[in-house]
């Protein structure tokens, strides 16, 4: 029964360890997909007015990057962003570690 006990705290160990993982993935990888996202929505927004996407998409990748740029010299922001997304990693380690706890008062 132990074993049965131990092997349950460790596949509840390996779902919290998925579950932060992808949560990390996707914080990170939002912050790359954003700027693209915002790219395609004005391109299409500029193709409603008549003008065509590409030429959409020229004026749209300046705009964005002048955007970034805001955002890049804006004081302590990056720096919030990323330890924001490294400190959801960390707390998903520390409740992945929770469970070798759990895991040896078990056995």
């Amino acid at each position: 029964m132990k074993n049965l006990n131990v092997a349950l705290v460790r596949l509840l160990q390996f779902v919290v360890f998925a579950l932060f993982t992808f949560i990390v993935l996707v914080y990170f990888g939002a912050l790359i997909l954003l700027p693209l996202d915002i790219v395609v929505l004005i391109a299409k927004f500029l193709n409603v007015f008549g003008i065509g996407t590409l030429f959409g998409a020229i004026f749209a990748i300046p705009l964005v990057g002048y955007m970034g740029k805001i955002v890049y010299t804006t004081p302590g922001l990056i720096q919030m962003i990323v330890d924001n997304g490294i400190d959801l990693a960390n707390t998903g380690k520390q409740r992945v570690e929770a469970f070798n706890k759990i895991a040896d008062a078990v056995k």
